[in-house]
């Protein structure tokens, strides 16, 4: 939990459980050589007896000798301990994130890791939830006091004759935390089980050895991380702001696998995990194990959609992308395109007449137009339903929605997927290529060279600046 060295922020509110902590880390702090400073957020919804609570923390600072951050938060309406939590977590999170303290501890005991293990499995937590409190976290929040109990807490404190405040509304049946602490555990211990807070207790480390297993074992997946890589057998991706999974793949994990995956993504999409449970994750997992291609369920902001062998998971407050169309003018270059996801490069070649067709072309993401058959405007823009489009090697147009089903392309794709229009004409799109009415030939003399470049940094080849096939007078744009 601690380091040499370590800045220390002690989480006080003025009950006996923190007033503890303060105390035995205080008598603690030279021995393990850390710097304490008390932190103490007063929520303001008690009135004089919440003014009182931050008064006694700052002379239990002052008392100790030791620096206190106390500051004041007004809480919005409506579930007033979810937002007391968040605004005492952003507290937190703006000291360690700002580097003024290496930890935050906090003083729950084992009362409130059994109240926590309770109250999850009853909303229906699966063994994610039933881990409960962690000891430690990533953000450097820690619990020294996770396995003591408030008995022994109250036998310290008396035995040193150190007071302690008690919060009124901890009494209130209000909160359902208080009614497990104060009805639930007490009518457990009384009928079923007198050692229910350390059964529960027990049960929460066991959950969370299970859950560090699967965190090493899914780790490649880097749920937290930007790029979500690649593991070979498992079913990750990211488009956009999204995240992708292969129905496929999924279905092939183990069940076990499988949920954890589907949590993780939604936590990525989502960016929490609250409100989530067994019947969200269940839910997603349906939707991949139909036999239907398509479908759809929303789960507590998230939309998962089903588009033949991928489910994309995103926020629910997502704007679809706007729709874009830039003129192209040639000779450019042209400023970039707003829409897609690749620079667009174009180039206008004059083919000398004893150069050959296949010299301009070199891979399969190039296409080439005879600039002459175009007689404007030309534009990149999206695709737009209704759009018809002829491939070489084609008997005949057809609607580009055809094309897109016959490709298996995922709904979600389409909306920004590019296209090069003449006029009304669709001359050029992604993976179908140049059209066949406006393909260049060996008669070409003027080719519009269309590239797609995923990586902006650096001039196509075979423009001013690169190289790669024959010299030529070429204007390059990247739209």
């Amino acid at each position: 939990m601690f380091e040499t060295g370590h800045r220390v922020g002690v989480a006080v509110s003025g009950g006996a459980d923190s007033v503890c902590l303060l105390h035995v880390l205080h008598e603690l702090a030279a021995q393990w050589q850390i710097c304490l400073t008390v932190l103490h957020l007063d929520h303001g919804l008690r009135g004089e007896e919440s003014r009182a609570d931050a008064e006694f923390v700052r002379s239990l600072a002052a008392a100790l000798s030791l620096p206190a951050i106390i500051r004041q938060v007004a809480l919005p309406p409506g579930n007033l301990e979810q937002a007391g939590r968040e605004a005492r977590l952003a507290f937190f999170g703006g000291l360690t994130g700002s580097d003024d303290l290496d930890r935050i501890a906090l003083g729950h005991t084992r009362r409130d890791q059994a109240e926590t293990v309770l109250f999850r499995f009853l909303r229906g937590a699966g063994t994610a939830g039933l881990s409960g409190i962690r000891p430690v976290t990533s953000e450097g929040i820690v619990r020294p006091l996770l396995a003591i109990s408030r008995e022994e807490i109250e036998a310290w404190m008396r035995e040193r004759h150190i007071p302690w405040r008690e919060d009124s509304t901890n009494a209130s049946p209000t909160f359902a935390r208080n009614r497990i602490r104060h009805k639930l555990l007490p009518l457990l211990a009384r009928d079923w089980n007198p050692q229910i807070e350390e059964t529960l207790a027990r049960t929460a480390e066991w959950a969370q050895a299970e859950e560090a297993y699967w965190d090493k074992e899914l780790a490649p997946l880097d749920f937290c991380g930007g790029a979500l890589p690649r593991r070979a057998g498992y079913p990750l991706g990211v488009f956009g702001g999204s995240v992708i999974l292969s129905t496929t793949t999924l279905c092939a994990l183990p069940l076990a696998a499988a949920r954890r995956l589907i949590r993780g993504a939604i936590a990525q999409s989502k960016g929490d995990l609250r409100s989530i449970d067994f019947a969200h994750v269940a839910s997603v997992l349906a939707l991949a194990q139909s036999p239907h291609g398509h479908g759809a369920v929303d789960i507590p902001g998230v939309k998962a959609v089903r588009s033949f062998n991928q489910i994309r998971l995103s926020s629910d407050s997502e704007a679809p992308p706007p729709p874009y169309c830039i003129p192209v003018r040639l000779p450019g270059p042209w400023p970039p395109a707003p829409g897609p996801p690749f620079p667009i490069y174009l180039e206008l070649i004059e083919k000398p007449e004893t150069s050959r067709l296949s010299d301009y072309v070199y891979n399969g993401e190039m296409g080439c137009l005879d600039w002459g058959c175009l007689s404007g405007p030309v534009v990149v823009r999206n695709w737009n339903p209704g759009d018809r489009f002829q491939p070489i090697g084609s008997d005949g147009p057809r609607k580009m929605k055809s094309l897109f089903q016959s490709a298996r392309i995922p709904s979600w794709e389409r909306a920004q997927w590019p296209v090069l229009a003449d006029g009304p004409s669709v001359v050029w799109t992604r993976r179908f290529g140049v059209a066949a009415a406006a393909a260049a030939t060996e008669a070409t003399r003027v080719i519009l060279r269309i590239q797609e470049v995923p990586t902006p940094a650096a001039p196509p080849p075979n423009s001013e600046s690169g190289s790669g096939g024959p010299a030529s007078n070429t204007v390059w744009g990247r739209v």
